[in-house]
């Protein structure tokens, strides 16, 4: 073996096959070295296609690690099972559990921040009010961050419903903002594609080159106020976002 794509190609169809399992640790730089006679530039080469192709992910820690790629269906419906208050759910362990699988959105951090004019204007807000802004990660246990949320809040929306507050929010933010008298009625979701940023990189362990799903989401009640903008990402290869029995109408 000579090459760095012959390389790669027996890599690939080791992982393919079940070989190295996902999770698991591909040989060492210099394993790989021996086992093949190769270069260590040959080796890097191959794994950087590896990582291209989202297959592998590197850790300074623990190495070059064989990616999950499990595709994960996120129904539109899995935001109408929620809105009751009080539940132990929300969409994200909804939808995983649906499949069997043990979803959790994690929670990263929150504050509260002046609007910029872009948020501002989705919101219905002057530019410069305040807001809660909150960061989250949809995660498969135990490790598996598969997607990332950025939200905001009106401030009296996010305080009415205890959004303000540090920590996961059980049964989920639809069934918080219910509970506060907020219900959620219409949602307007707009899906994009594009490649991930350095940091979205590293957080979802993906290579540069594999493609992200940038979905924005504007929540509004009843009365068409709105309640919540989200901004998520997560590599397409994992997400399937399934627009379920929308109404069809006559023109």
């Amino acid at each position: 073996m000579s090459s760095s794509g012959d390389l790669a190609a027996e890599l690939r169809r080791r992982i393919a096959t079940g070989a190295l399992a996902v999770g698991s640790k591909l040989p060492t730089n210099a394993q790989l070295m021996a086992e093949h006679g190769v270069s260590k530039a040959t080796v890097t080469k191959a794994i950087a296609a590896l990582a291209d192709e989202g297959l592998v992910y590197s850790s300074k820690r623990a190495g070059t690690i064989v990616r999950s790629r499990t595709s994960i269906p996120l129904p539109l419906s899995r935001y109408g099972q929620v809105l009751s208050p009080g539940g132990a759910r929300g969409p994200w362990e909804t939808a995983t559990a649906a499949i069997g699988l043990d979803g959790r959105m994690q929670f990263v951090s929150v504050e509260r921040v002046r609007a910029d004019s872009d948020v501002a204007g989705l919101l219905g807000l002057a530019e410069g009010d305040e807001l809660v802004y909150r960061v989250r990660q949809a995660v498969i246990l135990p490790s598996d961050t598969v997607q990332i949320q950025h939200s905001w809040y009106p401030a009296a929306v996010a305080e009415a419903a205890g959004l303000d507050r540090d920590g996961k929010v059980d049964g989920g933010i639809y069934g918080a903002l219910v509970g506060a008298g907020h219900r959620p009625t219409v949602a307007s979701e707009t899906v994009s594609a594009r490649m991930p940023t350095e940091d979205e990189a590293a957080r979802l362990r993906i290579g540069g080159r594999v493609w992200v799903i940038a979905l924005e989401r504007l929540t509004r009640d009843a009365e068409g106020r709105a309640l919540e903008v989200m901004r998520a990402v997560a590599p397409a290869d994992r997400l399937q976002l399934t627009y379920d029995n929308l109404p069809l109408t006559e023109s």
